[in-house]
């Protein structure tokens, strides 16, 4: 780049539209079963960070704290902690984006600073994370469209890398689950990861990936139901497992408690 982090912040150019703050109201333990099949898929963390791109990545976290810090009001402390508070959804979206680590890397980067110098724009009591996936959005069909592939991890990939949860009679496999989000088509995982796992509303989703609500909606019903189609499933052979229940039925979700 040719201003170092610290500089681009101070730059105000950029102009971005409002996001509405309506939640879907998705159960907290199926968001979490989810979030961690993308985790754990898409990007298996690694405490230690022992590689360059990882190490990487933590120092452009301290610096942008310290630049954050450097140049915050009194009146924008809020803005900073959510913020870096939103930084691990900011990192999940880029990985179901890119499905490549240093490219996700990457795009959050851009969309830092991009938000950073926008953050003017920002209103207070508006949706932050929509806000910020409709600018992660933008900056990587901008900047990635000719080298982004829909690439499907193999079943050998998988090994060794994914959590499960407790055993229970007629439990999907989350690695099997794990293995058909990355065979999905990049709108309808895009529109599951929004809604299901970042728990935006339909109307945020459908800002953020600039269409109408009903596309988003028939994008994550079609996403679930071509998860089911993959493993061969239907209702009456997968037994009481909320998870598995969330994904293959398209009120799953609305409706477990």
């Amino acid at each position: 780049m040719a201003l170092t982090l610290e500089e681009s912040f101070a730059d105000e150019s950029l102009d971005f539209t409002e996001e509405p703050t309506q939640s879907p109201g998705i159960p907290e333990l199926i968001r979490q079963h989810l979030e961690t099949v993308l985790d754990q898929t898409f990007w298996p963390l690694d405490t230690s960070v022992t590689d360059d791109g990882e190490r990487q990545f933590t120092e452009l976290l301290a610096r942008l704290g310290r630049a954050l810090t450097a140049q915050e009001a009194c009146d924008a402390r809020a803005f900073h902690d959510e913020f870096l508070a939103f930084m691990p959804n900011m990192r999940r979206f880029a990985l179901s984006l890119t499905k490549d680590k240093v490219r996700a890397d990457d795009l959050v980067q851009d969309t830092l600073l991009k938000a950073w110098r926008g953050r003017a724009r920002y209103a207070a009591d508006t949706n932050l994370g929509a806000w910020l996936f409709t600018i992660m959005r933008n900056v990587f069909y901008s900047n990635y469209r000719k080298s982004c592939r829909e690439v499907a991890m193999s079943p050998g990939d998988e090994g060794g890398r994914l959590v499960s949860i407790p055993e229970q009679p007629g439990r999907l496999d989350l690695q099997d689950m794990a293995i058909a989000l990355t065979k999905l088509p990049d709108t309808m995982r895009q529109a599951l990861v929004l809604v299901a796992i970042e728990n935006l509303s339909y109307e945020e989703a459908a800002s953020v990936m600039n269409c109408k609500i009903g596309t988003v909606k028939s994008r994550v019903w079609r996403a679930r139901e071509q998860i089911a189609g993959l493993l061969g499933l239907d209702m009456d052979e997968i037994g009481a497992d909320r998870v598995t229940m969330s994904v293959v039925n398209g009120s799953g979700l609305a409706a477990a408690s």
